[in-house]
């Protein structure tokens, strides 16, 4: 019996091509492998976004009241006899708000929520941020200067840019200078 060495030849020529293209891979791989950060699911960014939402405010940048361009360059001189003493830089100031009423209180907070809620919704496939958009809005016409209308500001500015877009939304809207 005379077995066809043809097949044979093709398939360890097959064998061969694979084991150098592995060969190619281990050597220019560079060495191990990067761990991955596991991928994020629904329930993680709607808990991320829950946490960022409803964090205590931060201090307000304080307005620059002119460009450094315009700023005085020239540096005081110390009187004779007398040390400059270096000024300690100071912390920009916390956002003060105004205190609602109790049932106020009560009816912000259960406001504030439903946006929280709704910002995760509009995070699933066909739904949409919109009435989001509309108790944030609602909120700040309702009580402007409290830290409910600064939760829905930052709500707002915390939208993807299309949405923003999309939705109308103003830069003084998303403006946390004004608290």
């Amino acid at each position: 019996m005379i077995m066809n060495t043809f097949w044979l030849k093709v398939a360890a020529a097959a064998v061969a091509v694979v084991v150098v293209i592995v060969l190619i891979g281990v050597f220019k791989g560079g060495g191990e492998p990067k761990p991955q950060e596991p991928e994020k699911g629904f329930y993680d960014v709607v808990k991320s976004d829950r946490e960022r939402l409803n964090a205590e405010p931060q201090p307000v940048e304080p307005n620059q009241t002119a460009p450094a361009a315009q700023q005085d360059t020239v540096a005081p001189q110390p009187i004779q006899n007398q040390t400059v003493q270096p000024t300690a830089p100071t912390e920009p100031p916390m956002p003060q708000f105004k205190p609602l009423e109790f049932e106020e209180e009560v009816e912000a907070q259960k406001l504030w929520e439903w946006v929280v809620t709704q910002r995760s919704m509009g995070r699933l496939p066909v739904m949409t941020y919109g009435e989001m958009v509309r108790k944030c809005r609602d909120i700040k016409q309702r009580w402007p200067g409290t830290k409910y209308a600064y939760l829905a500001t930052r709500a707002l500015a915390d939208l993807p840019e299309k949405y923003q877009q999309m939705y109308n939304i103003k830069p003084e809207e998303i403006d946390l200078k004004n608290f």
